[in-house]
């Protein structure tokens, strides 16, 4: 951050002005709220695939998103992604050759310039506050499907997580594709949280490790046959 923009920050602003620019938030995120659920209510069942916007297309954890999403697809789920390109460009694209509703939440960000090409384009939704547009996730979702990513994949695993341990919400599917790039979180949640008894053993049992699209397929459908899921896609 530079010296105009940390002066801009913490200038001393009039009672005013802060009164008048928490009214404004308030109304902006409720219309982002209205809109969001609207829009969302419509599109049917969905699983979000999650993962780094940094990935180009000759990457394989870009590739078996791709793969992903279009099983997904061809077996009646729409796919909903943050967006953005990288691996939320690949369950978009998936979505697309699988003829299902290709969703995504966008959101201005440095490595996320603007929504990818494979949306639909009644289902590009634009978010300014992050924690509606993670709301939209969780409401949204029949599943997460987590793919390799950086800071903000494992903050919205860890925000799902955490609602479904504290029982703010259902439990639903969690799966972790890519047992190399995950088994050493995994890892670590046993041998450190686990032992250090921050969480319980049982809360693992909330997340899947997988590597194949098959794998993905089969542990959400499982999981549903109980509730009679019927994608009207």
């Amino acid at each position: 951050m530079n010296k105009e923009r940390l002066n801009r920050v913490f200038k001393q602003k009039t009672w005013n002005e802060i009164k008048t620019k928490d009214s404004w938030h308030l109304f902006k995120i409720m219309s982002e709220f209205v809109n969001g659920f609207e829009k969302m209510s419509r599109i049917g069942p969905c699983v979000t695939i999650f993962g780094s916007a940094r990935m180009t297309p000759d990457n394989s954890y870009y590739q078996l998103a791709t793969k992903i999403g279009e099983e997904l697809s061809i077996n009646g789920y729409g796919v909903i992604t943050g967006g953005g390109p990288g691996i939320m460009e690949a369950g978009n694209k998936g979505a697309k050759l699988g003829g299902a509703p290709s969703v995504g939440l966008n959101i201005d960000l440095p490595f996320e310039a603007c929504s990818n090409e494979f949306i639909d384009q009644d289902k590009d939704i634009n978010f300014d506050y992050f924690f509606v547009r993670k709301v939209m996730f969780v409401k949204y979702s029949q599943a997460f499907v987590v793919m390799p990513g950086g800071m903000g994949t494992l903050d919205e695993l860890f925000e799902a997580l955490t609602l479904i341990q504290t029982q703010k919400i259902d439990k639903f599917p969690i799966l972790l594709v890519g047992s190399h790039f995950w088994s050493g979180l995994v890892d670590w949640l046993k041998t450190i949280l686990v032992e250090e008894g921050t969480i319980s053993e049982l809360d693992l049992d909330l997340i899947s490790i997988v590597d194949e699209p098959a794998e993905v397929l089969h542990i959400i459908d499982q999981f549903y046959e109980n509730f009679m899921l019927k994608p009207n896609f």
